[in-house]
């Protein structure tokens, strides 16, 4: 007996389920019974089911990783702006999941201690169509400085220079031992080293600021300019040429 009320149950929750129309009767006194037509649970979950993930198909079609690099021009608690090497400005959005960092941070840090003016990168998820970034990672860039001018001064014991750049402004020069020092000359590059730059050179520096001096460029690179001519000293004047084929020097005063 109880295996027979055991089975109805099962068929009838098996009905309930799978199939996928059921029979209402209406009875008439001159009437035969009616079907009508009803969604099953199974369809309508089925139902639901693909239409979420159409949903979710077409929100990743608008969604792809990205990243941002540019200058800081606004900054809130939920939203940092910045404008890109095309002056376009981008907006970032950040939430609780964002990390950040900064190399000279010392202790924690947050969207709080970004300052307008700093450069920063940014990579999260970019909607195509709002143009926001959701940022999941944002970090503080030091960009590199390019120093173009003469070199004035060489301090051959503390391994620096002090390099005359645009404006007469002196800036001092730490070499270190992984600084790479090239030679152009002829049109080429050739290694170079510290002991072989001159006073009165032309010179580029490729460096970064001293965090605890910002007077002061640690250099990445140099490259030397031989061929150029030196800057001529301040008690030296030069005669120009005659084009008669005779060799001319300077004269001292």
């Amino acid at each position: 007996m109880k295996e027979r009320i055991l089975l109805g149950a099962i068929l009838t929750i098996y009905y309930l389920i799978f199939t996928t129309t059921t029979s209402a009767v209406t009875l008439g006194p001159s009437s035969s019974p009616t079907p009508t037509p009803t969604t099953s649970n199974t369809q309508r979950i089925k139902d639901q089911l693909i239409e979420n993930i159409a949903s979710r198909v077409a929100e990743l079609k608008l969604v792809e990783k990205r990243g941002f690099i540019g200058t800081v021009t606004d900054t809130s608690n939920t939203q940092i702006a910045v404008s890109d090497i095309k002056n376009n400005t981008r907006f970032i959005d950040v939430d609780e999941l964002t990390k950040f960092s900064s190399p000279s941070a010392k202790g924690s840090f947050g969207i709080s201690d970004i300052t307008k003016g700093a450069n920063i990168g940014a990579l999260g998820l970019y909607n195509k169509q709002s143009r926001r970034l959701l940022a999941r990672f944002v970090n503080v860039i030091i960009l590199p400085k390019f120093i173009h001018g003469q070199v004035s001064e060489i301090d051959g014991k503390n391994y620096t220079l002090i390099i005359t750049a645009e404006e007469r402004r002196n800036i001092t020069v730490d070499v270190g031992n992984t600084t790479k020092t090239l030679s152009y000359t002829k049109g080429k590059l050739t290694r170079s080293g510290f002991s072989k730059i001159e006073k009165d050179e032309s010179i580029i520096v490729v460096g970064f600021t001293d965090i605890k001096n910002q007077d002061r460029i640690i250099a990445e690179r140099i490259i030397l300019f031989e061929d150029l001519p030196k800057t001529p000293k301040p008690n030296e004047t030069t005669i120009p040429a005659t084009g008669s084929g005779e060799k001319i020097t300077p004269t001292t005063k």
